[in-house]
């Protein structure tokens, strides 16, 4: 038996995204009927829309990031499955700019299928699409993963540094380009030391033992590469931030997210940062711009992940640029 509650029509996904809309209908507009929801304010100067989704259970990531200075819309699937190409395309119609439209995809196949027809359909009555494939997550980095790796932590920031350059007036190339260029240089990894619940069964996604830590998670309950024995929060993020380290350009700024996948408290997501903040000070890494809390969840999950994202001056400008949205505002 599940052990979320149950609701009237059966789709918890559609009854919470229909009451999100109306908790912040001063910021975002729902379509009933297509099923996503799009920003009532953005910046007169964009040229391009900037739209991106996929599946639910990983609240506030899409719907919370939509407004002024972030996303004109987003596309909700199910529980940890991806919307279905109908709402992308409507979504893209809705919201749609001049200079067309880009979609910010994370790289998990049924994701990268449903944007892909959606851009085929807007091509065909010329409206211009363009496409960022997100894939941070350093622990699918393997030739065992055929689709490559997975799109997770860093679609938070890459959210807010393109949504921020659209403000801006930027083309859809130079999104594009500038989108390829971030992505290159941002890397993520996620531990867990309990599954999400799995909604169906109501029982854990994986089993773990008490003793026991999922390294290398997925945000969807996808095994680690490795279950390893559980040690001391610093142990970990400093196992964590040192093969980050290696996989992004070295000497340069990062911005890091420490992120919550669910059931994490803050006590422990700050702790992690402040262990982080140590390891990047002893490695000479300078640590920019900091972002702790849940931003892209699990369910409930108990872990976290850590994004580190490589950041020039341009960088660092549009991700301290203003941003308005139910999850994200300074």
């Amino acid at each position: 038996m599940s052990a979320y509650f149950e609701t009237a029509s059966g789709d918890l996904a559609a009854e919470a995204l229909r009451s999100f809309a109306d908790v912040h209908h001063d910021l975002v507009w729902h379509h009933d009927q297509h099923g996503f929801l799009a920003s009532r304010d953005t910046a007169a100067a964009r040229t391009v829309a900037v739209l991106s989704g996929g599946g639910s259970g990983h609240e506030p990531l899409h719907c919370g990031y939509v407004g002024r200075g972030m996303l004109d819309a987003a596309v909700p699937g199910r529980v940890f499955a991806s919307p279905h190409n109908r709402q992308v395309y409507e979504a893209s119609l809705a919201v749609a700019r001049p200079g067309g439209v880009l979609h910010l995809v994370k790289n998990y196949t049924g994701d990268r299928i449903n944007f892909g027809i959606a851009a085929e359909r807007l091509a065909h009555i010329g409206i211009p699409c363009a496409r960022v494939l997100i894939d941070d997550d350093l622990a699918s980095d393997t030739q065992d993963i055929a689709a490559g790796r997975r799109g997770t932590g860093g679609t938070v920031l890459v959210e807010k540094i393109l949504g921020a350059a659209a403000d801006t007036g930027m083309g859809l190339d130079s999104l594009r380009e500038l989108g390829e260029r971030i992505v290159g240089g941002c890397r993520s990894l996620a531990v867990a030391t309990a599954a999400h619940t799995s909604p169906a069964t109501g029982e854990p996604a994986f089993p773990l033992g008490a003793g026991e830590l999922e390294y290398g998670v997925g945000i969807h309950g996808e095994r680690a590469r490795s279950t390893v024995a559980r040690r001391p929060l610093g142990n970990i993020v400093e196992l964590m931030t040192g093969e980050l380290l290696k996989a992004i350009p070295a000497d340069v700024p990062v911005i890091c997210l420490v992120n919550g996948l669910g059931a994490t408290t803050l006590l422990e997501l700050y702790t992690a940062h402040g262990q982080l903040a140590r390891v990047l000070r002893e490695a000479e890494v300078p640590l920019a711009r900091s972002l702790v809390g849940s931003y892209i969840t699990s369910l409930d999950m108990h872990g976290l992940s850590i994004t580190l994202m490589a950041a020039d001056s341009e960088v660092l400008s549009l991700y301290d640029a203003p941003v308005h949205t139910p999850a994200l505002r300074w």
